[in-house]
């Protein structure tokens, strides 16, 4: 029984202590851990100390938005003519470059955002491609990479006491945190009209304290045998889930506090929602919020699928933008929009295939340059033509706007250094 224990891996400790916080509890909600009790080689470097680490740091929240499924940059933010051309006209924005007429609100905000026409990346399969653009890494099968949320947590330490560092909407958590610890995996939001209701607990806070007090007595002796960071983190997660359901925190995901109009100028879907939910997460002290948008694999319907998901998309990111700006939280917010690869340039009347040579992301906010034009792909958008940018350069690029030590390497359980963005160039250029 004794060696069956410590054998287990970071996810069934995980899978186990969920179970005893939702019996202890009631709740469903996975565990983070917004206090500062790593210990040992896996301490966090305060928060205080962020204002000394390299890059500038203007970027305290981060807000990343993926396309799932592959964005096609000719028919989004890099139009083309001739043959590659597809079935949206080139419209001028206000920042005096082009997108399509598929984006109409996003013309209108596009001096407020940089687009990068030059990403370039080798993979062109969903699920590796994916976890690329989220982690910076390849996928390996002896290792799982952090997220730009799970690196800044480990060295900026927690962004708020009770709330969790990182939040993913419209997906799992997948276990972002990577070979860091699981306290430092973002917290699931599944619907972001649901939020967090499920930690809502049926027991009153007296009884809740009991329970926690009683699972305190059960494992102490085991706490005090083993000598593991993850436990003593895991004791520290029941009481941060404590506090945060005693405080008015969990108000932040409550998207019941926002106006009809407000929500309306969102949208009403699942990412339009869920964009809002991260501005108010944000607002609220969250660092790193990961929103979802599926649907972007559009091998036969270009014009449908823009028409519809590009639709939301442009509907919400305008207003996300917009939103920010108004409340001055944009110069501190970094708004990424990121996706899989690009689509070919050869259009065959109704879609397009994968193509991860060259396509587009966004940036906005966080120091980035406003109505700005990163690189270019050639004239039939297949290629990159000029200032090429890797998918580990966007996220040393993301790292280095937050303050993040870029260059510094961090040792995981298995011996092997690692860098935020794996040793990727910041994109200076991008910056203001």
């Amino acid at each position: 029984m004794k060696s069956e224990l410590f054998r287990l891996d970071e996810i069934s400790r995980r899978s186990f202590v969920e179970r005893v916080a939702q019996t202890a509890f009631g709740l469903t909600v996975l565990p983070f851990l917004p206090s500062q009790s790593l210990r040992g080689a896996e301490a966090q470097v305060p928060a205080a100390s962020a204002a000394a680490a390299p890059g500038f740091g203007k970027a305290k929240a981060v807000i990343m938005l993926q396309l799932a499924g592959g964005l096609s940059q000719i028919d989004s933010f890099d139009p083309k003519t001739g043959a590659s051309k597809g079935p949206g006209d080139a419209v001028k924005t206000k920042a005096g470059f082009q997108v399509t007429s598929f984006l109409p609100e996003t013309a209108k905000i596009a001096d407020k955002i940089t687009v990068i026409r030059s990403m370039t990346a080798k993979v062109g399969v969903h699920e590796p491609a994916s976890y690329l653009m989220r982690t910076g890494f390849e996928k390996r099968g002896t290792i799982v990479h952090p997220t730009l949320g799970a690196w800044a947590q480990h060295y900026l330490g927690a962004s708020h006491q009770t709330l969790p560092s990182s939040v993913c909407i419209n997906r799992p958590s997948n276990h972002g945190n990577g070979f860091f610890p699981a306290t430092m995996s973002p917290l699931p939001i599944l619907d972001p009209d649901e939020g967090l209701k499920n930690a809502i607990s049926k027991a009153a806070a007296p009884t809740l304290e009991k329970r926690l007090a009683l699972l305190g007595e059960m494992d102490r002796k085991f706490s005090d045998n083993v000598k593991d960071p993850s436990v003593a983190a895991y004791n520290d997660f029941y009481e941060s889930t404590l506090r945060l359901m005693k405080g008015k925190d969990l108000e932040c995901f409550d998207l019941d506090k926002e106006s009809a109009d407000l929500r309306g100028k969102y949208g009403a879907n699942r990412f339009g929602q869920g964009c809002l939910l991260a501005r108010r997460l944000v607002e609220g002290g969250v660092r790193y919020v990961e929103v979802v948008s599926g649907g972007w694999d559009m091998h036969k319907d270009i014009q449908g699928g823009m028409e519809d998901r590009g639709a939301e998309f442009d509907t919400a990111f305008a207003a996300l933008i917009a939103d920010l700006d108004s409340r001055g939280l944009l110069d501190s917010t970094l708004v990424v929009v990121a996706t899989e690869f690009g689509r070919k340039p050869q259009f065959d009347g109704s879609g397009r295939g994968h193509h991860p040579l060259v396509f587009s992301c966004v940036l906005a906010g966080g120091g980035a340059k406003r109505g700005y034009v990163h690189g270019a792909s050639d004239d039939a958008g297949g290629d990159v033509k000029s200032d090429p940018v890797t998918v580990g350069d966007l996220h040393a690029t993301v790292a280095r706007a937050c303050g993040l030590p870029i260059e510094k390497s961090v040792v995981s359980p298995s011996g092997r250094p690692f860098t935020v963005g794996n040793k990727g160039k910041p994109v200076n250029g991008v910056f203001a």
